[in-house]
Protein backbone atom coordinates (compact mmCIF):
# COMPACT_ATOMS: atom_id res chain seq x y z
CA UNK A 1 0.00 0.00 0.00
CA UNK A 2 1.36 3.34 -1.00
CA UNK A 3 0.48 6.49 0.94
CA UNK A 4 0.78 9.71 -0.93
CA UNK A 5 1.46 13.00 0.70
CA UNK A 6 -0.85 15.96 0.09
CA UNK A 7 0.77 18.98 -1.36
CA UNK A 8 0.76 22.26 0.62
CA UNK A 9 -1.56 23.74 -1.99
CA UNK A 10 -4.11 20.95 -1.47
CA UNK A 11 -3.95 21.50 2.32
CA UNK A 12 -4.45 25.24 1.86
CA UNK A 13 -7.42 24.73 -0.48
CA UNK A 14 -8.96 22.23 1.96
CA UNK A 15 -8.51 24.60 4.92
CA UNK A 16 -9.96 27.49 2.93
CA UNK A 17 -12.99 25.38 1.99
CA UNK A 18 -13.53 24.50 5.65
CA UNK A 19 -13.30 28.15 6.72
CA UNK A 20 -15.73 29.19 3.97
CA UNK A 21 -18.19 26.50 5.05
CA UNK A 22 -17.99 27.68 8.67
CA UNK A 23 -18.44 31.34 7.69
CA UNK A 24 -21.36 30.40 5.45
CA UNK A 25 -23.01 28.55 8.35
CA UNK A 26 -22.56 31.53 10.72
CA UNK A 27 -23.93 34.02 8.16
CA UNK A 28 -26.93 31.79 7.40
CA UNK A 29 -27.67 31.38 11.12
CA UNK A 30 -27.38 35.13 11.73
CA UNK A 31 -29.71 36.12 8.89
CA UNK A 32 -32.09 33.30 9.75
CA UNK A 33 -32.34 34.61 13.30
CA UNK A 34 -32.85 38.19 12.06
CA UNK A 35 -35.65 37.05 9.75
CA UNK A 36 -37.34 35.08 12.56
CA UNK A 37 -37.02 38.05 14.92
CA UNK A 38 -38.53 40.44 12.33
CA UNK A 39 -41.43 38.07 11.70
CA UNK A 40 -42.05 37.85 15.44
CA UNK A 41 -42.03 41.67 15.74
CA UNK A 42 -44.39 42.00 12.77
CA UNK A 43 -46.78 39.49 14.33
CA UNK A 44 -46.64 41.50 17.55
CA UNK A 45 -47.52 44.69 15.64
CA UNK A 46 -50.65 43.05 14.26
CA UNK A 47 -51.71 41.47 17.56
CA UNK A 48 -51.29 44.53 19.75
CA UNK A 49 -53.68 46.75 17.80
CA UNK A 50 -56.42 44.11 18.09
CA UNK A 51 -55.76 43.48 21.79
CA UNK A 52 -55.58 47.20 22.61
CA UNK A 53 -58.77 47.97 20.65
CA UNK A 54 -60.83 45.27 22.36
CA UNK A 55 -59.40 45.78 25.84
CA UNK A 56 -59.60 49.58 25.93
CA UNK A 57 -63.15 49.58 24.54
CA UNK A 58 -64.12 47.15 27.31
CA UNK A 59 -62.42 49.34 29.93
CA UNK A 60 -64.52 52.36 28.93
CA UNK A 61 -67.85 50.62 28.21
CA UNK A 62 -70.36 50.13 31.02
CA UNK A 63 -73.99 50.30 32.04
CA UNK A 64 -74.94 51.63 35.45
CA UNK A 65 -76.99 48.47 36.13
CA UNK A 66 -74.05 46.11 35.58
CA UNK A 67 -70.99 48.32 36.10
CA UNK A 68 -69.86 46.25 39.11
CA UNK A 69 -69.58 43.16 36.88
CA UNK A 70 -68.50 44.64 33.53
CA UNK A 71 -65.49 46.74 34.48
CA UNK A 72 -63.81 44.21 36.81
CA UNK A 73 -64.09 41.69 33.96
CA UNK A 74 -62.34 44.19 31.65
CA UNK A 75 -59.56 44.45 34.25
CA UNK A 76 -58.50 40.87 33.46
CA UNK A 77 -56.71 42.24 30.38
CA UNK A 78 -54.53 44.59 32.46
CA UNK A 79 -51.09 44.13 33.98
CA UNK A 80 -51.17 43.50 37.75
CA UNK A 81 -50.08 47.00 38.79
CA UNK A 82 -52.34 48.79 36.32
CA UNK A 83 -55.21 46.44 37.25
CA UNK A 84 -54.95 47.48 40.90
CA UNK A 85 -55.13 51.19 40.00
CA UNK A 86 -58.01 50.60 37.56
CA UNK A 87 -60.06 48.58 40.07
CA UNK A 88 -59.51 51.26 42.70
CA UNK A 89 -60.77 53.93 40.26
CA UNK A 90 -63.81 51.80 39.41
CA UNK A 91 -64.77 51.23 43.03
CA UNK A 92 -64.14 54.77 44.24
CA UNK A 93 -65.35 56.90 41.34
CA UNK A 94 -66.72 55.27 38.20
CA UNK A 95 -69.24 52.78 39.64
CA UNK A 96 -70.74 55.17 42.23
CA UNK A 97 -70.96 57.99 39.66
CA UNK A 98 -72.49 55.71 37.02
CA UNK A 99 -75.16 54.48 39.42
CA UNK A 100 -75.94 57.94 40.74
CA UNK A 101 -76.32 59.54 37.30
CA UNK A 102 -77.60 56.35 35.61
CA UNK A 103 -74.81 56.47 33.05
CA UNK A 104 -74.43 54.11 30.16
CA UNK A 105 -71.24 54.47 28.16
CA UNK A 106 -70.46 52.66 24.92
CA UNK A 107 -66.88 53.03 23.73
CA UNK A 108 -65.77 51.93 20.28
CA UNK A 109 -62.38 52.05 18.65
CA UNK A 110 -62.52 53.97 15.39
CA UNK A 111 -58.89 53.49 14.37
CA UNK A 112 -55.58 52.41 15.81
CA UNK A 113 -51.96 52.16 14.88
CA UNK A 114 -48.68 50.99 16.28
CA UNK A 115 -46.32 53.68 17.53
CA UNK A 116 -43.60 51.19 18.46
CA UNK A 117 -43.45 47.44 18.94
CA UNK A 118 -41.08 44.68 19.81
CA UNK A 119 -41.74 41.07 20.72
CA UNK A 120 -42.49 41.90 24.38
CA UNK A 121 -43.56 45.58 24.54
CA UNK A 122 -45.70 47.81 22.35
CA UNK A 123 -47.26 51.25 22.24
CA UNK A 124 -50.48 51.79 20.29
CA UNK A 125 -52.41 54.97 19.53
CA UNK A 126 -56.19 54.51 19.49
CA UNK A 127 -58.97 56.83 18.39
CA UNK A 128 -62.10 56.19 20.46
CA UNK A 129 -65.69 57.34 20.34
CA UNK A 130 -67.77 57.21 23.50
CA UNK A 131 -71.53 57.57 23.48
CA UNK A 132 -72.79 58.47 26.96
CA UNK A 133 -76.42 58.46 27.99
CA UNK A 134 -77.80 59.36 31.40
CA UNK A 135 -81.07 60.05 33.16
CA UNK A 136 -80.58 63.75 32.27
CA UNK A 137 -79.59 63.09 28.65
CA UNK A 138 -81.33 60.06 27.21
CA UNK A 139 -80.35 60.97 23.63
CA UNK A 140 -76.68 60.70 24.48
CA UNK A 141 -73.53 62.63 23.86
CA UNK A 142 -70.70 61.46 21.63
CA UNK A 143 -67.15 62.24 22.66
CA UNK A 144 -64.04 61.47 20.68
CA UNK A 145 -60.69 60.87 22.30
CA UNK A 146 -57.20 59.61 21.58
CA UNK A 147 -55.30 57.38 23.96
CA UNK A 148 -51.80 56.03 24.01
CA UNK A 149 -51.84 52.41 25.15
CA UNK A 150 -48.76 50.62 26.44
CA UNK A 151 -48.84 46.83 26.33
CA UNK A 152 -46.47 44.28 27.84
CA UNK A 153 -46.28 40.61 26.93
CA UNK A 154 -46.67 38.33 29.91
CA UNK A 155 -46.03 34.73 28.94
CA UNK A 156 -47.98 34.40 25.68
CA UNK A 157 -50.52 37.13 26.43
CA UNK A 158 -50.52 40.89 25.80
CA UNK A 159 -51.65 42.94 28.81
CA UNK A 160 -52.46 46.64 28.97
CA UNK A 161 -49.89 48.35 31.17
CA UNK A 162 -50.98 51.98 30.76
CA UNK A 163 -53.61 54.11 29.06
CA UNK A 164 -52.74 57.78 28.65
CA UNK A 165 -54.97 60.42 27.09
CA UNK A 166 -53.27 62.28 24.24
Amino acid sequence: MKISKLSPLALTVGALAGVLAAVSLVVTAYFGYRYWDQERDEKARTEVVDVASRSVAAMFTYDYNTVDKELPKAAEALSPEFRADYLKLINQAIAPGAKEKQLTVNATTQAGGVVEASSDRAVVLLFLNQVTTSKENAQGTTTGSRVRVTLEREDSRWLIDAVTPV
